[in-house]
């Protein structure tokens, strides 16, 4: 299950602390950095946000449900059924939790890219950044990191306008990719704080029992 759920959780702001050059050689322009810097500031500034989101496999396949992030360390994704599952960070950790089964396996969040994003603040003027491109009001910032499945290369794609994140895409180490798309997002949303926990009826597995 770790192919699945790591990755969908790289939203990918894991980011080495490199120059702001990327791989291929080319020195980030200073309209390029200036982009970027805004929207770190402005992603930074967002303590609490809702929303739904859709993800579409390599196949094609398509599912949805619902999102709930608070800084720092806090995200929960919530998959509609008939899929069982959610993601939860509670702390310095990652829970894939089964409603049906009433269990929960663990990933040390160190290890998954999303735990950037969690924290007080972003930057990704500090991403080891592959390339940039910008069309049609969009910036792409392709990076890549190590995860605990490997090489994965993710593309943010911001809306230049208004700095929010509103899609990432990865390609994981087979090649296969995986895209996350936001929407109906809300910001300043006060979230319970028991969206955040594991029920005390869930148990733990070994994950590699999945």
């Amino acid at each position: 299950m770790i192919r699945r759920h790591a990755l969908l959780l790289g939203a990918a702001f894991a980011l080495a602390p490199v120059l702001p050059v990327l791989a291929q050689g080319r020195t980030l322009t200073p309209e390029e950095q200036q982009l970027i810097g805004e929207i770190n500031a402005h992603n930074s500034a967002i303590r609490t946000m809702v929303g739904r989101f859709l993800q579409i496999d390599t196949n094609g396949g398509r599912t949805e449900g619902t999102f709930f992030l608070e800084r720092p360390d806090k995200v929960r994704f919530r998959y509609n059924p008939p899929s069982r599952e959610e993601i939860v960070s509670v702390g310095r950790g990652f829970y894939v939790l089964n409603r049906q089964d009433e269990t929960y396996y663990a990933y040390p969040q160190d290890t998954i890219p999303l735990r950037q994003f969690l924290g007080e603040q972003i930057n990704l003027l500090n991403a080891n950044v592959l390339d940039v491109t910008t069309s049609d009001g969009y910036m792409a910032i392709t990076v890549v990191d190590e995860t605990v499945a490997g090489t994965v290369q993710v593309s943010l794609i911001f809306d230049v306008e208004t700095k929010d994140l509103s899609q990432w895409s990865l390609v994981e180490p087979s090649g296969a990719e995986l895209t996350f798309s936001l929407y109906d997002v809300e910001k300043g949303v006060d979230i319970p704080r028991s969206y955040f926990s594991i029920p005390a009826t869930y148990r733990g597995v070994d994950p590699a029992a999945r």
